[in-house]
């Protein structure tokens, strides 16, 4: 039976996506600062093996409910804050980007564990549509500061080759922990 079959709220899906909420939550908490805009985290890690370990409805629950417990003011974002404020903030794009990019990857990686296509799922979808959304935010709240697209995205270049890396490295591990999962 593979987790597609199960039912949505199950006691097992149920715990995956809180699982997978915990561990998006605490890779947010393993930061190295960068000034004046989001920490470098290990939250594409966490992020990507979420996509990756779930469905692609489950994969959206658990962006929606994880950005919800940061909106309400938990401190679960990268960094340790949370707010309406950081939602508002240069950060901001990241949020809806993580919600389609993820969902999206969850949805293309298929049904049987491949490290090949998880790997180019992940790299290749998650984090150029992640950066399409923070760059389209920057643009529309700085306007003519950011003199376009390419300003935005110069501003956020710095984080992709981290992001890529830490995509890769989701995709072994998802990879076998799907492959351990359909046993349980």
């Amino acid at each position: 039976m593979s987790q597609y079959d199960d039912k949505f709220f199950s006691i097992r899906n149920t715990t995956r996506m809180a699982l997978c909420i915990a561990l998006i939550c605490v890779s947010a908490y393993i930061a190295i600062p960068v000034p004046f805009m989001a920490p470098l985290t290990m939250q594409t890690f966490a992020l990507c093996l979420t996509a990756l370990v779930l469905t692609p409805a489950q994969t959206a629950v658990v962006l929606v409910g994880y950005t919800l417990l940061g909106a309400v003011g938990l401190p679960v974002f990268a960094g340790g804050v949370g707010g309406l404020a950081i939602i508002f903030s240069p950060r901001g794009g990241f949020f809806l980007g993580f919600l389609i990019a993820y969902t999206l990857m969850s949805f293309l990686k298929g049904d049987r564990p491949s490290f090949a296509r998880y790997a180019v799922v992940a790299v290749l979808v998650s984090v150029p549509v992640t950066y399409i959304f923070a760059t389209l935010w920057l643009v529309v709240l700085f306007g003519d500061k950011f003199a376009g697209i390419a300003a935005a995205f110069g501003a956020l270049v710095q984080y992709v080759p981290g992001d890529m890396i830490k995509a890769a490295a989701a995709a072994g591990l998802g990879v076998s922990l799907n492959r351990r999962l359909k046993y349980l």
